[in-house]
């Protein structure tokens, strides 16, 4: 994308100078806008053309059913697939009956920039039609971060050469055509039409809709207003149908004159309240928004994000495409959770289908990490989102004869949708996951209160399934057996490390909660005698290790299988799981994502210096990052083991996994947890930011190509600058009380009225590791 000719590299927005139908659908995601509850895909106004229309609302979806060739006992029965809502972003435009499309005519000129500061879309164009009338057009596109339930649009046009004849056309359009999503034709058939008419309204400016979903039983509003400013012959009208409200502008105008249109659109749903309830929800909104007035929700925005740039800025100097991508990630990272209330944050965002828009483990192993020293309040909302699911997670580990809760592998509502259990349901890590998010923002945000009301329930019922998932052998020790950890390459093994250590400080986790919180404790059951269990458990936890190789086993008895012949493997046959079949990849030594390796990062309290370089370099050469989630991990742990040149190519691959579509599927939605994946490798990586017993612990580290990178973080609500050049760190505290931190295994007292400087621990230099043949990343001039 941004090595696209039409992109430019700035610091603060992401630039298009002219408009490329080539690329047109990954535009659409980069350029989507989202809070966390709606989500807008960036098309263009007119609606067309278009690579895939995406208008969405978090958790708003319609159910099919999974295929299987043979049934299965504690199969799921029903997927869930997130579905394009009502569209309020289309402006149609017609000059002098010429429809304003930019296939046709003359396109003289034509840029979009996504403000990253102001939190917007910004479009202008020339445009000369088939009858030689050019006109400009100029759009800006918000959805808002502080209204939850609006987005809005400023939409003018202006003539250029000629008096001219307007008709402009804002709608509401439910069940547009979509391109084909899936090959399945069942799910194919009920993402047709998903929207099931119930009320229409037009009259004046205002317009509304309203839906129910036929499946899934949720019902959906959608309603408009607007504001024209034009000539005093300028006309409006409006229609509505069951799936369409029109609001039709007609006007002329001269040089020099300008039609000017502001919408305002809000959207509600539920699964429980009444028609009359949610159509009452828009106009609420609708109202609260006109009072605010279109500058109004741009000052509100900008003011919003000047308070998050604040708190999670990260500057860099020796890389302008790093600088522009770090922020673009962390933008759209916050869109993705910064409104989400009590909903998940899918892999996706809701930035477009990808996914069928579920979530995954990526929210609480990548997104919620970031989010936890950024935006701490909607890793809160993520994990009571959570929270909100244990009825469903509790039947589900009742099903599969476990105790506690069995979080779902990818799911909206909280119900497993995965029909391929290897991957999925033996996934449990998703259980420890959840368990380390929750316990990671209560010791740096200090909230007692989120502990007390949802931490301890997640924990308690995250610790109830280990113990039952586990057992003791004759020696004492405890297993977990037949487990998928994240490395989907080796699934249902036992002990898998990362698995076993995640789930160790989760029962760690939930035995010391319960003693802080005697009423919640007994209120859910937990008496001394199962908080011992948990203890011993996690005390008595296997962790496999090779003596003779001197790594430890991703699983028991990994280093045993065959190596995967990397040498006759041809670039083309990459991903493998689309060109060999997984009965040979699960028996070989292959690794798809980051697995061990992450254990390191997220444990790395479990390892010895030494041994985590020698299980990196043992690690390398096997994990073929046929996943987005891998290079980040990678380039964290090869930063603090000292392959630095190594580790900016990693972050390098993270930060350009959409802006570069790496991955050729961009246009089905952002790889969120790569980017997020940006940041961690930043801040986690080269600034060698940890967690230790509540305390922050860094150990920074640059590459030769970063002459200094400087970030903020949050802690116990205050505001920490760390900033970091070729031989010293400096940390800076913004505001707030004294803070104990560790610079190398150091303690270091930082104040507001006193930074504190330390000179830098350069890493042992070792011999770099080789990737398996040709999935080297691409080295960063």
């Amino acid at each position: 994308m941004i090595s696209h000719d039409a992109f430019a590299v700035e610091p603060w927005c992401l630039r298009e100078t002219s408009l490329h139908l080539d690329v047109l659908a990954q535009t659409e995601s980069v350029f989507a806008l989202s809070n966390g509850h709606i989500g807008w895909r960036g098309n263009l106004d007119e609606g067309e053309p278009h690579g895939l229309p995406g208008s969405y609302l978090n958790g708003v979806h319609e159910v099919h059913p999974l295929p299987y060739a043979e049934a299965g006992y504690g199969y799921p029965e029903s997927g869930q697939t997130v579905i394009n809502v009502t569209n309020g972003k289309i402006i149609r435009l017609l000059v002098d009956d010429e429809p304003f499309d930019l296939r046709y005519g003359q396109l003289r000129s034509h840029e979009r920039v996504l403000d990253l500061r102001g939190g917007f879309l910004y479009r202008t164009c020339d445009w000369t039609s088939p009858s030689g009338v050019t006109v400009r057009v100029r759009s800006t596109r918000l959805v808002s971060l502080t209204q939850r339930s609006i987005a809005a649009i400023c939409y003018e046009v202006e003539p250029l050469n000629a008096k001219v004849r307007l008709v402009v056309q804002s709608e509401l359009v439910a069940n547009e055509q979509l391109p084909q999503v899936t090959g399945d034709p069942r799910v194919s058939a009920a993402l047709e039409s998903p929207l099931e008419p119930e009320e229409h309204y037009s009259q004046g400016m205002r317009m509304r809709l309203v839906h129910c979903t036929a499946a899934s039983g949720l019902r959906v509003a959608a309603a408009t207003d607007h504001t024209v400013q034009g000539p005093p012959a300028t006309q409006v009208s409006s229609e509505s149908m069951e799936d369409v409200g029109r609001l039709t502008v007609t006007c002329e105008l001269a040089p020099g004159e300008t039609l000017r249109l502001e919408k305002l659109v809000a959207y509600g749903w539920s699964a429980v309240r009444s028609l009359p309830a949610v159509r009452d929800q828009v106009e609420a909104a609708i109202a609260a928004a006109r009072s605010t007035t279109w500058q109004g929700l741009l000052d509100e925005q900008r003011g919003y994000l000047d308070d998050f740039w604040a708190c999670a800025d990260v500057e860099i100097d020796g890389d302008e495409e790093i600088q522009q991508a770090v922020r673009f990630a962390l933008f759209h990272v916050l869109q993705a959770g910064a409104r989400a209330e009590r909903r998940a944050i899918p892999a996706k965002g809701l930035t477009g289908s990808g996914y069928d828009g579920h979530s995954f483990w990526d929210t609480e192993g990548f997104v919620l990490p970031l989010l936890t020293h950024t935006a701490p309040d909607s890793v809160a909302e993520a994990l009571r989102w959570r929270q909100s699911t244990l009825p469903t997670a509790r039947e589900r580990a009742r099903q599969l004869g476990l105790k506690g809760a069995a979080f779902p592998w990818r799911t909206i509502d909280g119900q497993e949708c995965s029909g391929y259990w290897p991957a999925g349901t033996a996934a449990f890590h998703v259980n420890a996951d959840i368990a380390h998010a929750a316990a990671l923002y209560v010791s740096t945000a200090g909230d007692e209160e989120f502990e007390r009301d949802t931490g301890v329930e997640l924990l308690v019922e995250t610790a109830r399934l280990w113990q039952s998932l586990g057992h003791h052998d004759p020696h004492g020790r405890f297993h977990i057996d037949g487990v998928t950890g994240p490395d989907e390459y080796s699934p249902v093994a036992d002990d898998n490390v990362y698995t076993n250590l995640l789930a160790q400080e989760n029962l760690r986790n939930a035995a010391s909660a319960v003693e802080r919180h005697e009423q919640q404790a007994a209120a859910l059951g937990v008496d001394d005698e199962e908080a011992a269990a948990w203890r011993d458990a996690a005390e008595a936890m296997t962790l496999p290790y090779n003596s003779a190789l001197r790594v430890h086993e991703q699983s028991a008895d990994f280093t045993r299988h065959q190596v995967w012949d990397f040498a006759h493997t041809r670039p083309d046959q990459y991903p493998l799981l689309l060109h060999f079949p997984y009965f040979d990849l699960y028996r070989k030594q292959v690794v798809k994502q980051a697995d061990l390796v992450f254990a390191m990062f997220i444990r790395g309290d479990a390892f010895e210096e030494e041994q985590k370089a020698r299980n990196f370099e043992y690690y390398e050469p096997l994990t073929v990052r046929d996943s987005s989630l891998s290079a980040c991990i990678q380039g964290i742990v090869a930063a603090e083991v000292g392959h630095l040149r190594l580790a900016f190519d990693y972050l390098s691959e993270a930060a350009l996994m959409d802006l570069y579509d790496l991955e050729n599927n961009t246009r089905d939605g952002l790889h969120i947890a790569s980017l997020a994946g940006t940041w961690l490798t930043l801040v986690a990586g080269f600034g060698g930011m940890r967690h230790a017993d509540g305390t922050l612990c860094f150990a920074p580290r640059l590459p030769e190509k970063l002459g200094r990178l400087a970030f903020t973080v949050q802690v116990l609500r205050r505001r920490l600058r760390v900033e970091i050049t070729g031989s010293t760190a400096t940390y800076t505290l913004l505001d707030g009380a004294p803070l104990e931190i560790r610079h190398c295994g150091q303690a270091v007292t930082v104040s507001s009225k006193s930074p504190q400087s330390r000179p830098l621990t350069l890493p042992t230099t070792r011999p770099e590791p080789e990737p398996p043949p040709g999935r080297r990343p691409a080295h960063r001039e």
